[in-house]
């Protein structure tokens, strides 16, 4: 069964919350949606309808998702109890939405991070309730994951064996990104690059082995540039503790196919092998790959195609098998 493993749902409910409570500083129609981390977009119906979003994974070639909500509900930026609260009705409304069709969706968990003292109970709740994984921000609103602040969370993900989807949200400014959409089509990159590195750079990663990280938009830069993290640690004072070959956590890292370009994903595969690449889309945002299983055929044969939308996402999220049906789930 081939899946999607970057692929968002904005839960009717999340929806009607921020209709109804203003803290949140959103503005919700039938059609758009404007606030939080993100500038408007349409409300595609994938987003929030079932039957749209299953036609959707069909037309382009796939059969199920892993889905995840998308960063405009993170509100990283706000206090705490709004954060859990949204958290709460996100994951119950990704529980439901992936009920209505349980033989092709499953769901990843979202988190308030800006609590991180409450970010462990949600992850257990929301694993009870059915989240095979969790989906947390780059930044949060300014804080970085390698903080201490944050180790529980590691911890945790690491104990109940839980993937961790990186996505882009709360992209630090800059001037020369502007007015060009740029914090998306370079921004997203070089966030998930700057997340990725500093939880190598840290120690995170080497401290918790047994956690998977997923990273979205074909991984940022990170799959392309490692070699300069590499080199650097040989040179420079800053990164004497670091350790010595980024390369070496692929494997425990994978990355998403979002490149937008076949020729980059061929060299995408080559370079950090076809084990370590699974299937992302990034549906329903205008921002996804049309035809992604077109584009994959083009460049891999059919092994690796297996590798890619079955066996690695099989893997990575504990799937019982290549053929995931209803009772494999």
């Amino acid at each position: 069964m081939k899946l999607d493993v970057h692929n968002h749902v904005l839960p009717k409910v999340s929806l009607d919350l921020l209709r109804t409570d203003r803290a949140y500083g959103a503005t919700v129609t039938d059609t758009e949606f404007t606030g939080g981390n993100h500038s408007l977009f349409w409300l595609d119906p994938g987003f929030y309808e079932p039957d749209a979003k299953v036609a959707q994974l069909q037309a382009k070639g796939l059969d199920g998702a892993i889905l995840s909500t998308a960063p405009p509900l993170f509100f990283y930026n706000l206090d705490a109890d709004l954060g859990e609260k949204m958290a709460r009705f996100t994951n119950q409304g990704l529980a439901d939405f992936a009920a209505a069709y349980p033989d092709r969706l499953r769901w990843m968990a979202t988190l308030p991070m800006a609590g991180p003292e409450r970010v462990v109970s949600v992850l257990e709740d929301a694993q009870r309730s059915g989240a095979i994984g969790v989906e947390v921000g780059t930044c949060i609103a300014g804080r970085r994951l390698d903080e201490e602040a944050y180790e529980p969370f590691w911890a945790a993900a690491e104990r109940l064996q839980t993937p961790v989807l990186l996505h882009p949200a709360f992209n630090e400014a800059h001037y020369g990104l502007e007015p060009f959409y740029f914090q998306n089509v370079i921004g997203n990159q070089l966030e998930t690059t700057v997340a990725i590195e500093r939880l190598i750079a840290s120690g995170v990663l080497s401290r918790h082995p047994e956690v998977s990280i997923v990273l979205v938009h074909g991984g940022g830069y990170f799959p392309f540039q490692a070699g300069r993290l590499k080199h650097a640690t040989t040179v420079r004072q800053e990164l004497k503790d670091s350790p010595a070959d980024p390369w070496s956590f692929f494997g425990q890292v994978v990355v998403d196919t979002l490149t937008h370009d076949a020729e980059t994903l061929r060299h995408l595969i080559a370079r950090v092998g076809k084990a370590n690449v699974v299937m992302g889309t990034d549906s329903p945002f205008d921002m996804s790959t049309p035809e992604p299983m077109k584009m994959l055929r083009g460049v891999a044969d059919e092994e690796t195609v297996r590798a890619i939308t079955e066996d690695n996402i099989a893997r990575v999220y504990r799937l019982s098998g290549r053929a995931v049906t209803r009772s494999a789930w």
